[in-house]
């Protein structure tokens, strides 16, 4: 029988939501059994941070970062249009003003 070999490689995407920090990552993959779509695929060395395939496919449920057990070790950035900024309205009332 004759065994194929499949290499998993970054797929360039105009979003990058998911980052690893290395230093932190255990490599534990819990990450990438928590993915909903299979965003990930599990690291070809143990303890090496999970690879993510398709970055454009996420979802940003957060799933992945709810399951990690190292905070901070993986980080999920939405989108600049869906990133909520809170403006306290005195402020911008005293701005018209003057």
């Amino acid at each position: 029988m004759m065994k194929k070999e499949y290499r998993a490689e970054y797929t360039p995407a105009s979003v990058n939501p998911l980052r690893f920090d290395p230093e932190k990552c255990i490599g534990c993959n819990r990450c990438v059994e928590a993915c909903q779509i299979d965003v990930f695929l599990p690291a070809g060395v143990q303890g090496k941070t999970p690879v993510v395939v398709w970055p454009g496919e996420c979802w940003y449920c957060g799933a992945c970062v709810m399951e990690c057990p190292k905070p901070g070790a993986l980080e999920l950035r939405h989108p600049l249009m869906n990133q909520a900024a809170f403006v306290d309205r005195d402020s911008i009332r005293k701005e018209k003003m003057f």
